[in-house]
């Protein structure tokens, strides 16, 4: 769970709940069923169970808000299921009290490679960003080497792998940290950054792509993000983002990899709708008028 922790600040609530707590969401049917290997493999085969973060936008939140509840919901159905949740703080313990415990058979959104799942193929590739005002001094800036950033005030979330950089570039002295680990029901490390760039506070910061694109775009002004694919040398910075399933589950997953080949367009769209920045293969980005690309 350490590697997902550094990649989704959703993944840091602090406080774990004791329960979780199960939502079941009617959806109309489609024309897609599951093999028998699958229905084997899960509790109820009608439905679609979840695992995700009560209250985590851009992800997910128990109001059906997030991208990953719309990613949901597209698959359901397709599925001709109904949709379910297990809802659960993405801390440590998510996995083991949700995809581990049963209650529910995916993950929406998991970085690929993660110990504790068996993953799916990927559905997008993002990375982390830099994020500023628009027309300011530090538009152009697209890695942290950069000079223009030398005097400046960067607010970074404590422990993801761009902290590596900053101290490497000498950046971490003027740095602001915010805490990697809160408890996302009543606190967001990635609000209190935005507002502090606002205030000015601090002259940029660094978020992981989907949460700064997410809060970038609806900033008043919007802000500039520019992704950090130059920065080599360190921990990983791009990532492709799969879907979790338990180890066992072989015709689920396989299931899940030819939905996600058939409607990589609908699920691009879904993503850019969410100012979610993505990118194909060759690590360009994917617009609104190359849907059909795939990470």
């Amino acid at each position: 769970m350490a590697r997902t922790a550094r990649h989704r600040i959703s993944i840091c609530a602090a406080v774990a709940c004791a329960a979780a707590t199960v939502i079941a969401v009617p959806l109309p049917s489609a024309a897609q069923q599951g093999g028998p290997g699958e229905a084997l493999e899960l509790i109820d085969p009608d439905v679609l169970r979840v695992c995700a973060d009560p209250n985590n936008l851009p992800f997910s939140n128990e109001k059906g808000e997030g991208f990953e509840n719309k990613l949901a919901e597209l698959f359901a159905a397709k599925l001709n299921k109904r949709l379910a949740y297990t809802y659960f703080p993405q801390a440590t313990g998510f996995v083991r009290m949700t995809l581990g415990s049963h209650r529910c058979d995916v993950i929406m959104g998991y970085p690929q490679g993660g110990e504790l799942v068996q993953n799916t193929n990927p559905y997008y590739e993002t990375a982390y960003a830099l994020v500023a005002k628009a027309g300011g001094p530090l538009d152009g800036v697209s890695t942290l080497a950069d000079a223009r950033l030398k005097d400046k005030r960067l607010g970074i979330i404590a422990g993801t792998p761009p902290a590596t950089y900053l101290v490497a570039d000498g950046l971490m002295a003027k740095a602001k940290p915010y805490p990697l680990m809160v408890d996302t029901r009543f606190d967001s490390s990635a609000v209190t950054m935005m507002n502090d760039l606002a205030s000015g506070d601090i002259d940029a910061g660094v978020l992981w792509g989907p949460i700064a694109g997410y809060y970038a775009a609806r900033a008043n002004p919007p802000l500039h993000v520019a992704l950090l694919l130059k920065d080599t040398g360190g921990p990983h910075l791009v990532y492709h983002i799969t879907m979790g399933v338990r180890p066992s589950d072989q015709n689920w997953k396989r299931q899940l990899n030819r939905l996600i080949a058939e409607n990589q367009p609908a699920i691009n769209k879904i993503l850019l709708d969410f100012g979610v920045p993505i990118l194909d293969e060759h690590e360009q980005p994917i617009s609104g008028h190359s849907l059909n690309q795939k990470p």
